[in-house]
């Protein structure tokens, strides 16, 4: 059997705790054969085709990023220090006007070796040009739920019309791709950049061909109010009057949701998305996480995109979690540790459909392995703690996904790093020198 052994660590398990054990991966199958150190999983050890080394560090399932815009890296640092309405209008908009096909491929090629070497291994991109996101998936070797993100507002109707199928055309064409390792949905960008007609017709379409949904809800304050002005309603109301709420959806941001609203998402199964970062950064507010935790919602953690955050580090996005979880809930007990750590495995695993989260037999062979051997870690009196409050991306040693090893010692093995940076610089320069001599 060709196998992968990690050996000399301690295990984070689905229950929570942390057990010192070896992990076997069957690399063909792409699952967990085995965990702890019994006498199957020492003869396994003993005969691995491949071995990775944990010592004094912790294996833990590879982070889920629920949420992002992962070409957006090559807007990093781009606009900055404004409230969300005008940061689009003013900023981003008309610079994705000018994004070609090559760059959203080397901007997701910048992203996914970020994210490979901060631990994630599956993630959540509505954007453009999915086909050459999907290609970059596939030469990564990570997971993801993608979509083409559709916007109808102010524009022509033949041209809002195109945009709903082009998005339900790549869901149908590139579910399965990179050997099953890349999902997809139908993701309309959100309530009000939609209009009703087409959140409608795209929804009973993607709902009819089991394929998931995937937007953004209620962010500001200025996305809730129109609806309410409108309809009388408040927005997740509309959502499940279009159908868009249930199994498989899953929806980012959902700061300013009532209780009515979170009780509807509990109902409805439909996942929510937590991106604490980008939601302080653009002062949109915070989620109400403990009372969604409390209702029983899947809840899951999202970077969303690098111009809105300024990175791709679910360690970071933890951390702002847990802070801003008990600011709003004026309770210091409020989403603790175990919580936002469960948000970026299990959570996250669960809100996108796709494997992993857990490390157990049968389970997915998604994995990070955290080297603890720090001084900002020293001492381990509770590594749980640890990877919520104290672990940065730069800690992770080691990234597997289905089984194959992506990052060994902190080198990327599947891209060139080197190659990737260059080429990312010299799209995001040329792509601004576009945006100058346009405006």
């Amino acid at each position: 059997m060709d196998t992968l052994c990690i050996t000399g660590g301690r295990v984070l398990h689905p229950d929570g705790r942390v057990r010192e054990g070896d992990v076997v991966v069957d690399r063909e199958a792409g699952t967990i054969l085995g965990v702890g150190d019994d006498e199957t999983v020492t003869e396994h050890v003993a005969d691995a085709s491949e071995t990775l080394d944990a010592t004094g560090g912790l294996v833990i399932p590879g982070l889920v990023n629920a949420h992002t815009h992962v070409s957006m890296t090559l807007l990093r640092g781009y606009a900055d220090d404004k409230p969300l309405d005008a940061w689009l209008r003013e900023d981003i908009w008309p610079a994705e006007a000018e994004l070609t096909d090559d760059d959203v491929e080397v901007g997701a090629e910048l992203g996914v070796l970020e994210m490979i070497r901060s631990g994630t291994t599956a993630f959540a991109d509505m954007y453009f040009a999915t086909d050459r996101v999907a290609d970059v998936v596939d030469r990564a070797g990570v997971r993801a739920r993608l979509g083409h993100g559709v916007v109808t507002v102010g524009k022509e109707e033949s041209l809002a019309v195109a945009d709903v199928e082009e998005s339900l055309a790549v869901a149908a064409e590139l579910d399965g791709a990179a050997d099953g390792r890349v999902r997809t949905a139908f993701m309309p960008h959100s309530l009000t950049t939609v209009g009703e007609e087409h959140l409608r017709e795209g929804i009973e379409r993607a709902n009819g061909a089991a394929v998931p949904v995937h937007l953004h809800a209620n962010e500001t304050r200025e996305e809730v109010e129109p609806i309410l002005e409108e309809r009388g309603e408040r927005p997740l109301e509309y959502a499940d009057d279009l159908g868009a709420l249930g199994e498989g959806t899953f929806l980012a941001h959902c700061v300013h949701v009532d209780d009515a609203e979170i009780d509807l998402l509990a109902e409805t199964g439909t996942a929510a998305v937590h991106c604490p970062a980008s939601n302080m950064k653009l002062a949109s507010g915070m989620a109400p996480v403990q009372r969604m935790r409390e209702a029983g919602l899947t809840i899951a953690l999202g970077t969303d995109g690098a111009a809105s955050n300024n990175d791709l580090d679910l360690f970071d996005e933890m951390r702002d979690a847990a802070m801003v979880g008990k600011l709003a809930a004026d309770d210091a007990s409020a989403v603790p540790a175990e919580t936002v750590v469960e948000m970026a495995t299990a959570g996250g695993a669960d809100a996108l459909g796709l494997p992993g989260g857990r490390i157990a037999e049968g389970e997915a062979a998604d994995l990070a392995i955290v080297d603890l051997d720090a001084p900002h870690l020293t001492p381990v009196h509770d590594p749980v703690s640890h990877l919520a409050y104290a672990v940065r991306g730069s800690d992770v040693r080691h990234t597997v996904c289905d089984g194959r090893v992506l990052m060994r010692d902190r080198e990327v093995l599947t891209m060139d790093a080197e190659s990737v940076q260059a080429r990312a610089t010299e799209a995001a320069s040329d792509l601004v020198s576009r945006v100058d001599d346009g405006s």
